[in-house]
């Protein structure tokens, strides 16, 4: 008996319909370029955001408050000797130093300004102290810092009543130290101011003109045109004379 096989029948897959090719041709997926690009874009925005970042944290770092008077602690006016105002200041930063009292006491200032003076006949532009024989601290009051800073050596004590000071007012404090202010651009750097290095009724000498090598008595002083009024004595009497600001020197 012999068996028949049927013929097998082959089966192929069906042609993919023109709207399946269609949807695989516009998948969204992105492109590995496409994706490159996004990923590129990103990170330069990502840079930048934390670019700026940086530079409005370092800009706030820098600047600090616009006012001494906003820094921690209290401004409290210290009286030293005349003359010995740099030796105190660094007698008082190496005792809090040795007595680890830096996160209370913060800051030994000696108030100075610029100024313009005449020497050997010229204007020269130097620093003075604001205020010779005091010096500013801040720090927060209590018994070590007042002990530390009281028991310095050169230091006479503080200015104020009591075992503990009232510390400077704001205006006082500003007035002093003066307060930051934002520069404007193109703004003109302000000119130190002039102080002459006479008083009134102090006695000079004529170093240059007519009366050189003449003493005088200084009656009044015109720092607007550099020029003085000396009274000096001529055969016995005593004449006013008008004379610049480089004419004269300390007697």
């Amino acid at each position: 008996m012999t068996l028949e096989i049927p013929d097998s029948q082959e089966t192929s897959p069906e042609p993919a319909t023109e709207e399946a090719q269609g949807d695989a041709t516009e998948s969204t997926e992105p492109t590995v370029a496409e994706t490159g690009e996004v990923a590129e874009t990103e990170v330069a925005e990502t840079e930048v955001a934390e670019t700026e970042v940086a530079e409005d944290t370092d800009s706030t770092v820098s600047l600090g408050p616009a006012s001494p008077y906003d820094l921690p602690g209290g401004w409290y006016v210290v009286h030293s000797y005349s003359g010995y105002e740099k030796k105190v200041k660094a007698n008082l930063e190496t005792r809090v130093k040795s007595m680890h009292l830096e996160d209370r006491v913060f800051d030994v200032v000696i108030p100075m300004e610029e100024v313009v003076e005449f020497k050997s006949g010229r204007k020269v532009t130097v620093e003075r102290k604001k205020f010779p024989g005091y010096i500013l601290v801040r720090l927060y009051m209590d018994d070590d810092t007042w002990y530390a800073v009281r028991n310095t050596p050169g230091v006479t004590g503080f200015v104020g009543s009591g075992s503990k000071p009232t510390p400077l007012s704001r205006r006082e404090v500003e007035r002093i130290l003066g307060v930051r202010k934002e520069e404007e651009p193109g703004a003109e750097k302000k000119e130190p101011t002039f102080k002459p290095a006479w008083e009134v009724g102090e006695t000079i000498r004529v170093v240059e003109g007519p009366f050189a090598d003449f003493n005088g008595v200084i009656e009044d002083i015109n720092v607007d045109q550099s020029k003085v009024r000396v009274l000096v004595d001529i055969f016995g009497r005593e004449t006013p004379v008008e004379l610049n600001f480089d004419q004269i020197l300390k007697y």
